[in-house]
């Protein structure tokens, strides 16, 4: 591959991003992981380049960020990781736990752990979540405009029920947000139309999960990291990309969406 690019104003070949997507390893680029923990001593993470590891818990009025300490209360954030780790084996992946050990959150909670990975210099920040309180919104929209102008690449998974209900971070136009279907690994599909624009693998899915398991599981959720991982491979050849570049990009990259596979995407939800 060519060098990577240092200038913001180069547009991109498709080629070349094609390359980049299909045979990158996502090295120098940092991956944060929003969610439950990670379980970092689990055995399928094993090789894994390992980023900050935070947790943000609430303490009386206020959000608290101490150390984590190597763990998933859930298991969610552990599969996230081993997705991506799959997919781009030399991405640096932190984990900043902001989900419970329900996996619930707060509003509050979300936002710190974001700006905290923000202000470490994460690259993509993967947020396997949503939040459908529209009184919310301006809360969610403060942090996701923040990563937008300081070029921070975010991709969010949608509702798994419909991926048509509003939904934040999801429903802002900067962000990639990903549904999910039964399709390969490696392949990515654009939607037109609709707010959530990308499907992606994300129907049993075989993922590390926590207490040294592994779990086949759907959804959204587990569809985001797919993205989030082919994203990465771009963005270690061009570090610079801003989001919006790199998301039309991905809008080209991306296979054609269709009837059959709109068939395909609603069997795999039920």
């Amino acid at each position: 591959m060519e060098p990577a690019l240092e200038n913001k104003n180069v547009w991109i070949d498709l080629a070349d991003a094609r390359e980049a997507m299909l045979k990158g390893a996502g090295e120098g680029v940092r991956v944060a992981v929003i969610d439950s923990g990670i379980e970092f001593d689990h055995p399928d993470l094993a090789s894994l380049k390992r980023g900050d590891d935070l947790q943000v818990i609430e303490s009386g009025v206020q959000a608290e960020v101490k150390p984590g300490d190597g763990s998933d209360v859930f298991g969610h954030g552990t599969a996230i990781a081993g997705i991506i780790h799959r997919l781009a084996p030399a991405v640096e992946i932190g984990s900043f736990r902001v989900l419970d050990a329900f996996n619930m959150s707060k509003t509050d909670i979300v936002r710190e752990g974001v700006r905290q990975a923000i202000d470490r210099n994460y690259q993509i920040l993967n947020c396997s979540f949503g939040c459908g309180l529209a009184e919310h919104v301006l809360r969610y929209k403060s942090w996701v405009d923040e990563a937008y102008l300081k070029g921070v690449h975010i991709v969010a998974a949608c509702n798994n029920d419909d991926f048509r209900k509003p939904e934040w971070p999801g429903s802002f136009p900067s962000v990639i947000t990903v549904d999910f279907g039964n399709f390969h690994p490696g392949d990515v599909y654009y939607r037109p139309g609709n707010l959530v624009e990308f499907v992606a693998n994300g129907e049993n899915i075989d993922v590390p999960w926590q207490g040294r398991k592994r779990k086949l599981i759907s959804g959204s959720s587990f569809a985001t990291p797919h993205v989030t991982a082919l994203l990465a491979r771009i963005v270690s050849v061009y570090p610079s990309v801003p989001p919006l570049q790199a998301k039309a990009l991905l809008h080209q990259l991306a296979k054609p969406w269709s009837k059959e596979l709109a068939i395909r995407a609603i069997t795999a939800s039920k």
